[in-house]
């Protein structure tokens, strides 16, 4: 009897599949494979990949690990000072419209209460960088740009590692 159901299932399945003999799941699928370079220029090679912006410098400013070290520091001082005087602290860093956005804050919030590493760069274009600066309870990522020549703090997070 089982045997008969079991017939049966599969009898109905086959007859109500697709008869191109494309395994299941497939129909629908290209005849041909699908070329992701194309088939006309020749490539016997690696890909060279884009150069790696440099980070632009104007003369007589400061570069973007050293801005980002000097507001990593000041974010770090919020001990032992008033809310006003850490602000203070960041301003000269900093973008205005994150000047905007810190205004205000608590700095009894600041997750972390020292650097414990440099800066490390990652370029995106010649007035954008991302640092990252360890500190003693995580990572404090920051976004850098160049505002008329000059490198300052546009964005702020923290990562707990």
């Amino acid at each position: 009897m089982l045997a008969i159901v079991v017939l049966g299932v599969v009898g109905a399945a086959k007859l109500l599949s697709d008869s191109s003999g494309a395994p299941p799941g497939l129909s629908g699928a290209p005849k041909q494979p699908i070329l992701t370079v194309s088939a006309t220029i020749a490539n016997d090679g690696l890909a060279s990949p884009e150069p790696t912006p440099s980070p632009k410098i104007s003369e007589g400013t400061a570069v973007p690990a050293t801005v980002a070290e000097a507001f990593g520091r000041a974010w770090v001082n919020h001990q032992d000072v008033t809310a006003e005087e850490w602000y203070a602290g960041l301003l000269p860093h900093c973008t205005e419209t994150l000047a905007e956005k810190l205004a205000g804050v608590d700095p009894a919030g600041v997750p972390a209460d020292r650097l414990t590493g440099k800066p490390v760069l990652i370029p995106y274009a010649d007035q954008i960088v991302d640092a990252t600066i360890r500190v003693d309870s995580g990572l404090l990522r920051l976004r850098l740009t160049a505002v008329e020549g000059r490198w300052l703090v546009d964005g702020i997070d923290w990562e707990r590692v």
